[in-house]
């Protein structure tokens, strides 16, 4: 059984974080981040699988490919080093060189990463700067220097995000925890974001990815807030081992304690990227149960979270449902529409509005009230098997095309 605990991205034994302002935004909030740990890490990663792939995302595959341990990972926010060139690489083995220098680590076990404007060239000389500064003393393992790593990532964002879990492992105490960014340009596959997390336990290295990319599946590409695929979308994942439980090297049921405290962090991670969706006043989130497979499942769920016309309905607290059903059928994947039932559930209830695909006898002024908080569940029951799924999203308002019709300026 995992517990919650507090702590971020230094809860788990060994790990240190900082956040500064090196003057990369030219305004006071903090643009700058470091996580390190005592000793050398394994790495797994998952990245965007769009094309247009950022710089930091290319240095990061490298390392996770081939490095045989890390120890750092450095951030930056502002400026996205995308669509760069050699130059945008270059700086990338420049950050890692000088945050190698200050902590006594090689250049090859310092992760890069960046967030913000696509197309700028990073400022190298702030940038310098502000590795010395996150390196210099500054970094610490306590809740508070977790934080401020934690709001030095945010570009958009309107709140820090956060996660850590504590199981028992081979007699041991093993920690997950973790931090992220992502307000905008968020999508599957693997949505617009950066996660890190950080564990103290003994693993290999081919358990700790396969770990990582089984919980990316249901909790980071199941997320959606306006259908855009980033540049620079990172989860990275350090184990360093120091939790002192028997090195986990094969699938057993201290794996599956593992992957669930993981799968865990990353669930509420991605929950709450969701539910900080730019200009975004709710939580939407999408459950489809009784589809014939897992796959129709998932569909089903995205097909319905990223569908605008829904989404603007949330906003509006208006239960819509028509706009859902067609979601499902647009979807691609396999349901009979007239067996499906759907529910809005919130913290004021839950309501049946549609039974076997025609509209349920239901209060309009009570599905306003469950519409109206700010976490909303739409259940889609397809009555047709034993499969289930999940997709997080948000609803769709005025304030998202504000932000994002002068996002540079």
């Amino acid at each position: 059984m995992v517990k919650n605990i507090n702590g971020g991205v230094c809860a788990a034994k060994g790990f240190k974080a900082n956040g500064v302002n090196a003057g990369i935004k030219n305004n006071v909030k903090k643009d700058m981040a470091l996580i390190y740990s005592e000793a050398p890490c394994k790495a797994a990663g998952t990245f965007t699988t769009n094309k247009v792939k950022a710089a930091p995302v290319k240095w990061d595959q490298r390392l996770v490919r081939e490095s045989e341990c890390v120890h750092a990972v450095v951030i930056n926010s502002g400026i996205a080093n995308a669509c760069t060139g050699d130059e945008g690489y270059e700086c990338c083995r420049i950050m890692s060189e000088r945050t190698a220098g200050n902590l006594g680590i090689s250049e090859d076990s310092v992760l890069v990463a960046s967030t913000g404007v696509i197309g700028k060239q990073l400022p190298m000389d702030v940038i310098g700067t502000g590795i010395d500064a996150l390196c210099s003393g500054g970094a610490g393992g306590s809740e508070a220097h977790a934080r401020l790593a934690a709001e030095a990532i945010m570009t958009t964002d309107t709140k820090s995000k956060q996660a850590a879990v504590r199981v028992e492992i081979d007699g041991s105490e093993v920690t997950v925890g973790g931090m992220c960014k992502g307000s905008g340009m968020i999508h599957p596959n693997m949505c617009t974001m950066l996660c890190f997390i950080t564990t103290d336990c003994a693993i290999s290295k081919e358990l700790l990815q396969k770990a990582l990319s089984a919980s990316i599946e249901d909790t980071f590409n199941m997320i959606s807030v306006d259908g855009d695929t980033s540049t620079n979308d990172t989860v990275l994942l350090l184990a360093n081992g120091l939790a002192g439980n028997k090195e986990i090297t094969v699938e057993d049921g201290n794996y599956e304690k593992f992957r669930e405290a993981l799968y865990y962090v990353c669930e509420e991670l991605s929950k709450m990227i969701a539910g900080d969706g730019e200009g975004c006043t709710c939580l939407f989130e999408v459950r489809v149960e009784g589809a014939v497979s897992k796959n129709d499942a998932r569909t089903l769920a995205k097909s319905v979270v990223m569908s605008s016309l829904t989404k603007a309905a949330i906003y509006g607290h208006d239960a819509n449902w028509g706009r859902i059903l067609c979601a499902m059928g647009y979807s691609g994947a396999e349901f009979d529409p007239e067996k499906v039932d759907i529910y809005f559930e919130s913290r004021a209830g839950r309501l049946k509005i549609v039974e076997n695909g025609m509209a349920a006898d239901y209060s309009e002024e009570k599905a306003t009230e469950i519409l109206s908080e700010e976490h909303v569940i739409a259940v889609c029951d397809c009555k047709q098997g034993e499969y289930a799924a999940a997709a997080y999203g948000c609803d769709l308002t005025h304030e998202y095309v504000n932000i994002n019709a002068d996002y540079r300026s």
